[in-house]
C-alpha cells in the first residue's frame, strides 16, 4: 500500500519543486514576451521618427481619402494619427501646455503631417489639433492628431 500511496500522493517537497519550476517557466516566458514587445516598440518609434518616404502627391491623396471618408460618415473632424510622446523632442510637454511653438518639438511623421496641413489644408480652412490623449500613470502619453473642418 505504501508504494500505491506514494504514486497517488506525491511528496510535498517534490510538488513544491515542480510548482517552482512551472513558476520560473512562466516568469521566463513573460520576460521573453516583454523583451520582444519592447524591441517591437523601439523599432516602431524608430520608423515613425523618420520621414515616411511618401511623395507630396501620395500624402495629399491619403489626406483626401481620410477626409472624404469622414465627411461621408457625417463627421466634422477625424483623428488622422496617434503617436507616442517620444516622437516629440520634449515628450509632449509643449503640446500638453499649449505653448507657442509646440510644433517645433515634432519629429518624423507627426512633423510631416503638420507640414502637410500648413502647406495644403490650412489655406483651405482646415484646422489641426495635437493633444495628449492618454495619461498613463498621470503623465502625458500618446498624442492624437485631429483634422477638423466644422464650425
Amino acid at each position: 500500500m505504501s508504494n500505491a500511496i506514494d504514486d497517488l500522493i506525491p511528496n510535498a517537497m517534490q510538488i513544491r519543486k515542480e510548482a517552482a519550476l512551472k513558476e520560473a517557466e512562466k516568469v521566463d516566458e513573460y520576460a521573453r514576451l516583454a523583451a520582444a514587445a519592447e524591441a517591437e516598440k523601439h523599432a516602431l518609434i524608430d520608423r515613425l521618427s523618420k520621414p515616411s518616404g511618401k511623395t507630396e502627391e501620395e500624402k495629399i491623396k491619403l489626406a483626401s481619402t481620410i477626409i472624404q471618408r469622414a465627411v461621408r460618415n457625417g463627421m466634422t473632424e477625424v483623428q488622422v494619427y496617434r503617436f507616442p510622446n517620444t516622437l516629440c523632442t520634449d515628450k509632449g510637454r509643449a503640446i500638453n501646455q499649449m505653448e507657442a511653438g509646440w510644433e517645433n518639438t515634432l519629429t518624423g511623421i507627426p512633423k510631416e503631417i503638420f507640414q502637410l496641413w500648413t502647406d495644403y489644408l490650412k489655406p483651405r480652412g482646415y484646422r489641426i489639433a495635437y493633444q495628449i490623449i492618454d495619461f498613463p500613470g498621470g503623465v502625458p502619453g500618446d498624442i492624437g492628431i485631429t483634422i477638423s473642418w466644422g464650425d
